[in-house]
């Protein structure tokens, strides 16, 4: 098994370091969501299809990290909190190219 580390801020502030595994096919919000790192029905709502902004986050530059998809930046650009360095979770493939990735979930959108 290949595994990576992730630096993964939470709604409360608190960081969380993540060994994440790389050959299981999960994205970053299948990630958050096995460690239990927000509650439990507010990050994930439309199953991973980029149609809510329930996983929004923000992502350090990262060389590794995937291009933004114009739906994915179309569903962001709807959100009230995006910023330039704003990402839905659930676009974010875990690969080994994301070893040392930060990352700081969104507070939950209204």
């Amino acid at each position: 098994m290949s595994e990576i580390t992730l630096m993964i801020t939470d709604r409360d502030g608190v960081e969380h370091k993540i060994i994440a595994p790389t050959d299981m096919s999960m994205n970053l919000m299948e990630i958050i969501r096995s460690f239990e790192l927000v509650e439990e029905g507010t990050i994930g709502i439309c199953g991973g299809m980029a149609m809510c902004a329930s996983c929004h986050c923000y992502i350090k530059p990262h060389k590794g990290l995937n291009e933004i998809s114009d739906d994915e930046e179309a569903m962001l650009y709807e959100s009230e909190i995006m910023s330039e360095n704003s990402r839905l979770s659930c676009q974010v493939p875990i690969t080994n190219g994301l070893e040392g990735l930060k990352i700081t979930i969104a507070e939950e959108s209204i």
